[in-house]
């Protein structure tokens, strides 16, 4: 609302497509949290090895920071692993072109895809943890 009100920004995409979409990076996000948590022994080493390894990167490599453009080709490889990179595209694919879902759908993939191996990896770790 205030970007809306102050910058006349709003959303020129559909909302349903919003939530259905942040819904998906979310659960993508919460699959690196649940790795984290089969990896650390503590809360606290759990919050410095995510902010160090994932949110970090994810902030300064995934297009927020810096344009993915203007990054070396090797850096650039390396932000395909990053689900933020893809929901960067995502927004503003929503927000600034108001563009669909069919145009979406290659990053709504990647996240899927990334989301799968997130959970999948936490799985396999969290059952050897408790044997």
């Amino acid at each position: 609302l205030e970007a809306w009100l102050v910058f006349g920004v709003g959303l020129a995409g559909s909302v349903v497509l919003y939530y259905l979409f942040s819904s998906v990076f979310i659960l993508t996000t919460l699959g690196i949290g649940f790795l984290v948590s089969t990896v650390s022994k503590n809360q606290q080493q759990a919050m410095m090895s995510s902010i160090f390894f994932f949110i970090l990167p994810m902030v300064l490599l995934g297009g927020f920071v810096f344009p993915i453009n203007n990054m070396p080709p090797v850096i650039q490889a390396v932000t395909y692993a990053l689900p933020l990179r893809y929901f960067f595209v995502i927004i503003r694919g929503l927000f600034l072109k108001g563009v669909g879902v069919i145009e979406l759908w290659d990053e709504l993939a990647a996240l899927l895809l990334i989301a799968a191996v997130l959970y999948g990896v936490a799985i396999v770790r969290f059952r050897k943890r408790l044997d």
